[in-house]
């Protein structure tokens, strides 16, 4: 894979689908229908899926995509692969809250070594570079050139004062319960794939997930975090975290900053 080319293409279409979004999101009123899951889906959500699927086809055409938009037409098993989350936090998006995201990302041998995540409403930006490290570019941002790049890194945890970030419209009593294992200085709360860029950010040092997600909603995130020096692992056993499994879904996952002492 070119990644140069790749990093280029990715944020190039993540801006210009978060263009598509937000043209909905300012609109008067939007429609929102409900998926064979039960999950709500928009008209921005399919329009920016057609546009990041279109552009990703035409500059890789060789490499597996998947989405989530068109999730029920995957069913071959693939290792490497783009995957795409068009609007991830689509329940903010239909609140109006802004804290929603453009997720993609590049996924070589099971480990996501590439990925962007675009908050259009909140005007921010994160991505891995060529290299695999992470960045967050500062606005106003141009499609053909990057602006001003502010490196990323985890934070260097006190497990006594650790700052935590939890899921907006997922919270629940285990995951409370979970949270309360540990010295908790602060809470937040974040939608979307926001929450792994918080942790890339030093924002936050934890991040648990104990809910349902599939590999779009986090594959993005996930990249953006490796790439700042955090970890993502499996809930259950802390093994490290895989994608293409079958069917695309997640168990449960704890991403965090090294250093955070871990408990079960």
């Amino acid at each position: 894979m070119d990644y140069d080319r790749l990093v280029t293409v990715m944020r190039r279409l993540a801006l210009e689908a978060g263009d598509r979004i937000l043209q909905v999101y300012h609109a008067p009123d939007f429609e929102v229908r409900s998926k064979s899951d039960a999950s709500p889906v928009t008209e921005a959500d399919e329009a920016a899926d057609a546009l990041i699927s279109e552009g990703l086809a035409e500059a890789f055409p060789p490499v597996p995509l998947v989405t989530e938009e068109q999730a029920e037409t995957h069913t071959q098993h693939v290792s490497t692969f783009l995957i795409v989350d068009p609007l991830d936090g689509t329940k903010e998006f239909v609140q109006r809250r802004g804290d929603f995201t453009v997720n993609i990302a590049y996924v070589e041998d099971g480990v996501p070594v590439r990925g962007v995540v675009y908050a259009p409403a909140k005007g921010r930006l994160f991505y891995t570079l060529a290299d695999g490290r992470s960045v967050e570019e500062t606005g106003p941002f141009d499609k053909e050139a990057p602006g001003p790049l502010v490196p990323l890194s985890v934070s260097i945890p006190d497990n006594r004062a650790l700052l935590v970030v939890a899921s907006k419209s997922h919270r629940d009593q285990a995951t409370d319960d979970y949270i309360a294992r540990y010295a908790v200085r602060d809470m937040t709360s974040a939608g979307s794939s926001l929450k792994f860029c918080l942790v890339a950010a030093g924002e936050a040092d934890l991040y648990p997930r104990l809910g349902r997600t599939m590999e779009w909603d986090t594959a993005a995130g996930d990249a953006v975090l490796r790439g700042a020096g955090g970890r993502m692992v499996r809930f259950d056993d802390h093994a490290p975290f895989t994608y293409g499994k079958p069917g695309f879904e997640n168990p449960f996952f704890i991403a965090y900053a090294p250093g955070v002492l871990l408990v079960k």
